[in-house]
């Protein structure tokens, strides 16, 4: 990445200082105690460090800690924390107005937006494209747009796959535990088939019959407005869909009226190598969805396909009081100028494949590395127990808390939580990912 993209004030040697508990631990320690006082316990939260400042791909904490941050706010940063071409879009935009809600009084930035993204997303035909907040209210309208032009009310999804956490993206998403425990009854007419997985022998033959099971047994195809997938599954643990099964799909969809929706919320902007997930693909689909880094740690989130599809809501059915809030739209703009200025796209896949060289010289010494899968910077480790040859959370865990001694950040996913997955800024600096390279193959020679 260019060297004035890299910002300058990032601390060259990345250390991380945890001191030991005590004293001089009580900043973090005492808002610890703070938030389990005041918040929910509904409201899971990983660490037991407070964020004070962030810069490109480093975090500080309260007490001044440093670690190199490969959970990116799960996916939002792509460009890095605090890019500067983004705030400064924020800062001109928050100097002009704030909000005036779209719908009411709109303003050219969205417009603009939308015709870069009609212009960039894999849609066959012309384009049209709807701004809202969150990626689970794009999943939402996708599906409310799907219904609206078939006429049809059913949805199928897929086993392991995620899509938010309101009532019809917890009846799409397929893992339960934490997401879906307690919250039942769900919208009805979902249906789940299964995900190609090699790992666990499931092909893209199984895969389709799977959806045969379901048209037989649950719904009638011409009954079906859309099926619904991660082009790369996100929360599942980066499963990603082989080129015959979206081919498969595609066939499936034209052959019934079937809408397809990719959810890209995890996948977009540059993060797999391509601008959207779908771009490895041949075939296209009807709708897809977008957020998380599409406007660089600003809340905002998209709809965008096939100009008939997306015109089949009436006037006032799609929208929202912050949705294309003005803020965040200035973002995109700068984040889509980013990715094509600094080529984030190819630095996607060239620092993805020196990851997974380290993976793979890291399974030659750990039995309990099964599998790496990887997408330009999609990528993932999964650890089974060599003892049981069954999924470990256990090692999964071992791992980060291993990593996160010396600095270095990472999530798990998963739905049995024995994956590691990695979504590092794009824009990190070569040293300092060289730096997160080192200790991740220390924490899994341990």
């Amino acid at each position: 990445v260019n060297k004035r993209h890299c910002f300058t004030n990032v601390n060259e040697t990345y250390r991380w200082h945890r001191p030991p508990t005590g004293e001089n631990n009580m900043k973090n320690a005492e808002l610890n105690q703070r938030r389990q006082d005041a918040t929910p316990r509904g409201v899971g939260v990983m660490c037991d460090f407070y964020a004070e400042r962030a810069e490109n791909a480093t975090l500080w904490d309260v007490e001044g800690n440093e670690v190199i941050d490969f959970a990116s706010g799960i996916a939002v940063l792509n460009t890095g924390h605090r890019h500067p071409k983004v705030i400064a879009a924020i800062e001109k935009q928050l100097k002009a107005f704030t909000h005036t809600a779209y719908q009411i009084v709109p303003y050219e930035s969205y417009v603009t937006l939308a015709e870069r993204i009609n212009q960039r997303a894999p849609i066959e035909g012309p384009c049209k494209t709807a701004f809202f907040t969150t990626g689970a209210e794009a999943v939402e309208n996708a599906v409310k747009i799907a219904r609206a032009h078939t006429g049809r009310p059913g949805l199928i999804t897929f086993g392991g796959g995620f899509h938010g956490r309101t009532y019809m993206t917890m009846a799409l998403t397929g893992k339960v535990a934490p997401y879906k425990l307690g919250f039942g009854p769900f919208p009805g007419s979902v249906f789940h088939g299964q995900y190609p997985n090699a790992l666990y022998g499931v092909t893209t033959e199984d895969a389709m019959n799977s959806l045969e099971r379901i048209f037989k047994a649950d719904i009638d195809p011409k009954q079906v407005a859309a099926i619904v997938l991660e082009p790369v599954q996100g929360e599942g643990g980066f499963n990603i869909a082989p080129a015959e099964f979206m081919q498969a799909l595609r066939t499936l969809c034209d052959e019934h009226g079937i809408l397809l929706i990719a959810d890209e919320v995890q996948t977009g902007f540059a993060r797999t190598g391509k601008l959207f997930a779908m771009d490895h693909y041949s075939v296209k689909p009807d709708l897809i969805t977008m957020a998380k880094s599409l406007a660089g740690g600003m809340p905002l989130s998209a709809v965008a396909g096939r100009a008939e599809v997306m015109d089949a809501p009436a006037p006032g059915g799609l929208g929202g009081t912050y949705a294309g809030n003005p803020l965040a739209v200035a973002a995109a703009l700068a984040v889509l100028e980013v990715i094509e200025e600094e080529q984030l796209c190819q630095r996607s896949q060239r620092l993805g494949q020196h990851l997974v060289e380290v993976l793979q010289q890291a399974r030659q010494t750990s039995p309990a590395i099964v599998d790496i899968r990887a997408q330009g910077s999609m990528v993932a480790v999964e650890f089974n127990d060599p003892k049981t040859g069954k999924p470990s959370a256990e090692i999964t865990r071992q791992v980060q808390q291993k990593a996160l001694a010396e600095g270095l950040l990472l999530l798990s996913c998963g739905v049995n939580g024995n994956v590691i997955r990695f979504l590092y800024p794009l824009t990190i600096p070569e040293d300092q990912f060289t730096k997160a390279l080192g200790i991740l193959s220390r924490a899994l020679a341990q």
